[in-house]
């Protein structure tokens, strides 16, 4: 299991713990923006704390460490209660957006202000070196992906993400403060040989923050490469002069297609649309894929590895509303292996957005082509299905496959795409073969 699979089920997790609190929120009248700023005045409060504790506390009185960094975790469910109540709420906006990202640029600023001014008032100068990094990586890891996302590239990932940074300073801070109380705030551990000190009671937080200025800094470069590869190939397109239709071409073309209503569809992509029985299929002898939950399967040629989209459900058995759909490869050229998308391919070619639309209903898109929705939905024999238009019926999506007959990476001639889907009403197999 990945890491980021880790990170959204435990999201998810908490979601369902906080969510009663967050309709509660919404009966009182508070809005997101109102719990932000909560959020922020928590933070500024925590910042105060740790001002307190080194102007009127001593070197090893860690107690004033310990209650900020509970303060830190109580400030952090704030941050993901705004989200909640926009969501729950039906108050999205994209001024929130702005609002919510800004307000939490500040938050922790302020933090790591309160932070860095308690370990040089008490001449933990090393510390506090360390924490200014962490604060510089905690801002770069912010605009790395403001940055992208600014230029039209999803920039999201990494080890040290907001979340992560708050539970390691307030889970830190929490341990740190308590152990002073059992073996005191000035316990030092010497080596001999060493003619310093190798721990103290004060490293139980600063080991973490250290740590952190390293992840940080790691998780902004890491952004930094995934955006370039992204941004290298937007500009080989923007080259190219539109002649694209590599991996992602292919998908735009194959929506464009069927998205354009028959009629005004010249000669060459004239929709060829009979009953499964009747079609002259040159399709190659592709293995048909069986795998749980699956939804549909997307196959091109030159060889048979497979794109499956599965569905995702939680422990309830519905679709996670973050994630309703996962998307991975089996690549039956290496043994019929599973393997997940990687960056191009997810963020833009085979990779999935989702949106949710009604308790049961999510909207899908590829992220290659955003103008062609399929909705995953529940059939009438009760079970999650995906229903797309093939036919010019809206039916159950059941493959689609990308016929290529030579060309190169980067311009393959794309012969047809042929979609086959299940009538929902008769049970009819239906086939649309569309030349492009």
């Amino acid at each position: 299991m990945s890491f980021e699979s880790v990170r959204t089920s435990l999201q998810m997790g908490i979601y369902k713990v906080i969510n009663p609190f967050v309709r509660f929120l919404i009966k009182m009248g508070l809005t997101p923006n109102a719990v932000t700023t909560i959020g922020l005045i928590l933070n500024i409060g925590v910042a105060v704390i740790f001002i307190l504790g080194a102007e009127k506390g001593n070197r090893g009185d860690l107690q004033f460490v310990g209650w900020a960094g509970a303060l830190v975790l109580f400030a952090g469910v704030f941050d993901m209660l705004d989200g909640q109540v926009a969501r729950i709420g039906n108050m999205k906006s994209t001024f929130g957006a702005m609002y919510d990202s800004v307000l939490d640029r500040y938050s922790e600023l302020i933090l790591f202000l309160g932070i860095c001014y308690y370990l040089i008032s008490h001449h933990y100068f090393l510390s506090s070196l360390f924490a200014f990094i962490a604060m510089i990586g905690s801002m770069m890891v912010s605009y790395t992906r403001a940055r992208a996302e600014g230029l039209g590239v999803e920039c999201k990932g990494g080890v040290m993400q907001r979340p992560e940074r708050v539970v390691l300073i307030g889970v830190s801070a929490i341990v740190c403060g308590v152990s002073s109380v059992f073996i005191g705030g000035d316990y030092k551990l010497y080596v001999p040989g060493v003619p310093l000190q190798v721990f103290e009671t004060i490293s139980i937080f600063t080991i973490p923050i250290t740590v952190m200025a390293v992840m940080t800094n790691l998780t902004a470069f890491r952004r930094l490469v995934d955006s370039k590869k992204a941004l290298d190939l937007m500009d080989a397109r923007a080259k190219s002069g539109g002649k694209d239709k590599s991996a992602t071409g292919i998908l735009m073309v194959l929506f464009a297609s069927i998205a354009v209503p028959s009629t005004v569809l010249s000669a060459d992509r004239l929709p060829m649309v009979e009953s499964a029985q009747k079609v002259n299929v040159e399709m190659q002898k592709f293995p048909v894929p069986k795998v749980s939950n699956q939804l549909f399967y997307l196959q091109r040629d030159p060889n048979a590895n497979t794109i499956i989209c599965q569905l995702n459900l939680d422990t309830d058995g519905k679709p996670n509303q973050k994630n309703p759909v996962n998307v991975f490869w089996i690549r039956y050229t290496e043994g019929g292996k599973r393997s997940e998308l990687n960056f191009i391919q997810r963020k833009f070619a085979y990779g999935i957005t989702t949106k949710q639309i009604d308790v049961d209903k999510h909207e899908l898109k590829f992220v290659s082509y955003g103008k062609y929705p399929m909705y995953l939905m529940k059939g009438k024999d009760k079970k999650y299905h995906v229903f797309s238009k093939v036919a010019n019926r809206q039916a159950i999506l059941n493959s689609v496959y990308v016929h290529i007959d030579g060309g190169s990476f980067w311009v393959p001639n794309v012969v047809y795409v042929e979609f086959k889907a299940t009538d929902p009403d008769t049970g009819e197999q239906l086939t649309e073969r569309i030349k492009v």
